[in-house]
């Protein structure tokens, strides 16, 4: 039976608790200074754990991302933990979420804003949110650490003033809308629109109304919204709302014609009946060519009809040659004044669309451009006061009315335009 090889004496330092803390017999860290090490590594992404000597140039998983974050998401200026919880306005009612940043942080990108909901950074009242959640005054939504360009500046809430995107539109828009504007307070912005200038872009339309609004975005990202429109032909007065709030109830306003409009126009030849009232129903004509792009008059019950009536009244004519009419819109559908003036015979003058006289010609000296103007409104405000405002003549009208001999001065389309 083969023997077992003696072990030599047994070490006189005693056993493995007389190794020193941390490190087993042969020297190496315990499995629990490991732990421990790796742990104080992750709470200071700077420190080195085992002493282990790194490359030049080496960054562990933690600091490239404490790095990354504090660089695409700093804090916001004047809030130290920079996470923001901040209440819903009652402007905000009914807001999505996706507008609602866009509102107060349209420096925040669309897809980052995905990001933080879907990693559920961003809360309302406590509870993960989409960008389609509709929020609700009083709701608080949680807002973690955002990019922020602006001036460090605080609103009357206390919150940190958002990024904003600089306007695109440039200095000479801004200049331009300043230039046109006959009247302007806390909640609206009023423009004496001139002939041939688009309201909103289309086809081939890239100055219009609503992009050099940009130009006037004010520091909190907001920029004046159009609440009504007229043709990229008519002249005359255009509101907009300097507010969200404002922008809600002036198009409440306007869709329940508590807004008083007058419009002049000048047409060929002069009415029968010098006040009166033309009630039709209107639908978009059919087809791809120029009939599909003008109203018709239909019948109830048509497809597409919707009932248009308006209010007219002759306030001066030239012989029987030519007649300025006092045109009141009831209701407000696409071109309704230019398809009722042709409904009964007189189109206006220069309307390439509804202009239907054959071999008419027009009299020396008058342009042959859309003789309509927005002339005057009168509209209750968000404040409560009364907004009453007047266009001038656009200068190819000016120049008509001289030739006619028709004054302006003394007329008041409000008082004079026949009423319901």
């Amino acid at each position: 039976m083969a023997q077992r090889t003696p072990r030599g004496p047994k070490s006189t330092t005693g056993n493995r608790r007389s190794a020193a803390p941390g490190k087993r017999p042969d020297g190496k860290p315990t499995r629990a200074a490991q732990r421990s090490a790796a742990s104080a590594a992750f709470r200071k992404p700077g420190s080195a754990a085992a002493g282990t000597p790194k490359p030049a140039g080496h960054r562990t998983l933690v600091e490239k991302s404490v790095e990354l974050a504090s660089r695409v998401l700093p804090a916001l200026p004047g809030k130290a933990a920079g996470v923001q919880s901040i209440p819903v306005r009652d402007a905000e009612e009914g807001l999505r979420l996706d507008r609602w940043f866009k509102e107060r942080f349209p420096a925040l990108a669309f897809g980052h804003l995905q990001k933080l909901c879907r990693t559920g950074q961003i809360r309302v009242d406590g509870a993960r949110a989409k960008t389609a959640t509709r929020l609700s005054a009083g709701m608080v939504v949680r807002v973690p650490p955002l990019k922020d360009e602006s001036d460090g500046a605080v609103d009357d809430e206390g919150v940190a003033a958002p990024a904003v995107r600089k306007p695109s539109a440039s200095d000479k828009d801004a200049e331009f809308l300043r230039s046109i504007t006959i009247y302007e307070d806390k909640d609206v912005l009023v423009l004496n629109k001139p002939f041939g200038l688009a309201v909103q872009g289309g086809s081939g339309t890239t100055r219009h109304v609503d992009g050099m609004l940009a130009a006037l975005t004010d520091r909190s990202g907001q920029k004046p919204r159009l609440v009504h429109r007229i043709d990229k032909d008519t002249a005359g007065v255009l509101v907009t709302a300097k507010t969200r709030l404002a922008a809600s109830e002036l198009a409440r306003t306007f869709r329940s014609r508590a807004a008083r409009k007058v419009y002049w126009a000048l047409a060929p030849g002069v009415p029968r009946v010098k006040q009166g009232r033309i009630s039709t129903y209107l639908a978009k004509g059919e087809g791809d060519g120029p009939e599909g792009e003008r109203m018709q008059v239909a019948s109830h019950g048509d497809s597409g009809a919707s009932h248009a009536l308006t209010y007219y009244a002759v306030v001066d004519q030239a012989g029987q040659k030519m007649a300025w009419l006092s045109l009141k819109p009831v209701t407000g559908r696409t071109h309704q004044l230019r398809a009722h003036c042709a409904h009964i015979g007189h189109p206006i003058v220069g309307d390439p669309k509804y202009f239907n006289i054959e071999n008419w010609e027009l009299p020396g000296g008058i342009q042959n451009r859309l003789h309509l103007l927005a002339r005057r409104l009168v509209i209750p405000l968000p404040s409560g006061d009364m907004l009453d405002v007047s266009a001038p003549l656009p200068p190819h009208m000016q120049q008509s009315w001289n030739l006619l001999g028709f004054d302006a001065s003394e007329y008041d389309p409000i008082i004079d335009a026949p009423e319901d």
